[in-house]
């Protein structure tokens, strides 16, 4: 049964709910404390509250943190196009526009790491600083795709649709209802697989399982998926890889990584930092699986606010 948007992604806490038109788009996002501007960017299959650790963090420690729904995500507008990385990343640039900021510091973890990326690719004013989680470079996702296109491979192993087979999200339908049966139970099987041992507890399965179950947020999730394997084999896919092999991330970047992340092993993103033109810090967080930021906070929070305020953050 799918369940009415605003009482799922309106979580009360130390934060605000409000609305911001950007590319065009309707986007919901929950914001905590003054400062400069952190654009806190969620991954699958979760929504904003997956920063809920930070935005408290951050607020304290004198940010401005917002953290929106993606594009087809949650409180947000859920369009029926628009979910290349490149649409993404002009969301997340005309975000900060309508935040009334020039630029911000932007974190991203899974897929919102893969929109940071090409944020600071193809918008690199937009961006002050870059914090990425769990996320390779997309071009190392991409190869890896190309090396094995049969055999799966993050992001594309979801256990439970065609048996991880990247093809199976080409099938029309057929991913979307395995992602809203059972009352969404696969979400809470992809959690399990995907963290280290001890997270999630029950509260965060069922909240994420019944933000899945918004109507319309299984296929739109699914939709950058596929885009980012179809695109592959495309001149669109082949225009973006290109606009994507010069190092032009010019922003300090922090790339943070679960040292046991089983959905996507931190030896596929090491050397991510080839493409990147400014100062690039490599940090493992032991014992942490694909959500270092909520199976980790006090561990993830110490990093990246040490990150942020080191002068010098090439050390």
């Amino acid at each position: 049964m799918a369940l009415a948007t605003e009482p799922v992604v309106q979580i009360s806490g130390p934060w605000t709910h409000r609305s911001v038109t950007a590319n065009g788009t309707r986007f919901h996002v929950a914001s905590s404390g003054e400062g400069p501007l952190v654009l806190l960017l969620h991954g699958f299959p979760e929504f904003w509250w997956a920063w809920r650790h930070q935005l408290t963090a951050l607020a304290e420690a004198g940010y401005r943190a917002v953290a929106p729904d993606l594009r087809g995500y949650g409180g947000s507008d859920k369009p029926p196009r628009g979910y290349d990385l490149i649409t993404a990343a002009a969301d997340a640039a005309g975000l900060i526009r309508s935040l009334g900021e020039a630029n911000a510091i932007v974190v991203g973890h899974d897929w919102g790491g893969l929109i940071a990326w090409s944020l600071g690719a193809y918008f690199p004013k937009a961006v002050r600083r870059m914090a990425v989680a769990s996320t390779p470079h997309p071009l190392q996702m991409r190869g890896g795709l190309l090396s094995s296109p049969f055999g799966g491979g993050p992001p594309f192993s979801l256990r439970g649709l065609g048996n991880g087979h990247p093809l199976a999200f080409q099938l029309p339908m057929f991913p979307e209802r395995q992602l809203e049966r059972d009352s969404s139970a696969l979400v809470t099987s992809l959690l399990d697989s995907w963290s280290a041992p001890g997270w999630p507890d029950e509260e965060t399965t069922d909240i994420y399982r019944r933000a899945m179950r918004i109507p319309s947020v299984a296929h739109c999730s699914l939709e950058y998926h596929r885009w980012f394997f179809r695109s592959t084999f495309r001149p669109d896919g082949y225009r973006y890889a290109r606009y994507m092999r010069s190092p032009a991330a010019t922003a300090p970047v922090l790339h943070l990584h679960g040292s046991v992340d089983p959905c996507v092993p931190a030896r596929s993103a090491r050397g991510a930092g080839q493409y990147v033109q400014g100062p690039y810090r490599w940090k493992e967080l032991e014992g942490t699986g694909h959500f270092p930021h909520e199976e980790r906070p006090e561990a993830f929070n110490a990093e990246l606010l040490g990150w942020l305020a080191d002068p010098e953050p090439d050390r």
